[in-house]
């Protein structure tokens, strides 16, 4: 019988996987009562090749689905065993999984064969015949690496910017970006929404929540995250993390004698 509760392996991805996917994870969940949680906007899109018994993902019954970036928080709710193989992407390892705009999965959760088409379900059946967790990683890992390579082709300037925005922690100007690629605001925001799906602006404010919430986990306190991440202060980083990650930098903050506790 397996034990209740979550089990998981991490992967690293392939040299020819690592510029289109941050990680690869094995797993398997069973709970004794219904799970439900908040999960966070992130700076990437998730993709879960799953099988077992279906969640609800965003007001959605679903068992392997994946999506867009967002600018809010996505509740998920856990009611059976399930486990399957979790993939994080990068914008530009998203947008050429699946070969559509980006903009066009901004906040929503979509069934796998809505994706990936045909071979979703093939895929899936291979990795549920596939008993070994590494071998589970490995596999997909090569299925990845060969929808990926059939996508389309971006060019090298969207991730330019991306990768400028994100060691800025979010706090790079849009004007600064455009004029750094010689476009306009507008080209640069129509070429966010194709290959991101957000614009620069909202794609920077998930950033920047992202790197206040490691800054936190690591034992800074609230009020210095806030001014080093660019926060006009407190009460602002209260409000983004409420709509990005219903929660509080106070419940993330790990305070003396104690763990802190999100939702």
């Amino acid at each position: 019988m397996t034990t209740p509760g979550l089990a998981m392996l991490e992967a690293t991805p392939s040299a020819a996987l690592r510029p289109y996917v941050t990680r690869l994870c094995a797993y398997r969940e069973h709970y004794a009562a219904p799970v439900t949680r908040s999960e966070m906007a992130m700076a990437g899109s998730v993709l879960i090749l799953a099988f077992g018994t279906p969640m609800e993902a965003g007001g959605q019954r679903v068992t392997a689905f994946g999506g867009g970036l967002g600018d809010r928080f996505t509740v998920t709710r856990v009611a059976g065993p399930s486990e399957g193989v979790e993939v994080f992407l990068t914008p530009f390892g998203a947008r050429r999984l699946y070969g559509v705009p980006m903009r066009h999965l901004t906040n929503r959760v979509v069934p796998i064969g809505d994706l990936l088409g045909p071979q979703a379900d093939l895929m899936v059946e291979r990795l549920a015949g596939t008993s070994s967790w590494r071998a589970r990683l490995a596999l997909a890992d090569r299925l990845l690496c060969e929808r990926i390579a059939a996508g389309p082709a971006l060019g090298p300037e969207l991730p330019w910017a991306w990768a400028r925005l994100v060691e800025s922690g979010g706090r790079l100007g849009v004007s600064s970006l455009a004029e750094s690629l010689g476009w306009s605001h507008r080209h640069l925001v129509a070429r966010f929404h194709d290959q991101v799906g957000l614009p620069p602006k909202t794609a920077a404010r998930v950033i920047r929540f992202g790197r206040a919430l490691r800054l936190l986990r690591a034992g800074t306190a609230p009020a210095e995250a806030a001014a080093e991440c660019g926060f006009y202060d407190q009460a602002h980083m209260n409000r983004e993390f409420r709509v990005l990650g219903d929660t509080t930098p106070g419940q993330i903050y790990p305070r003396p004698g104690g763990v802190a506790e999100a939702s």
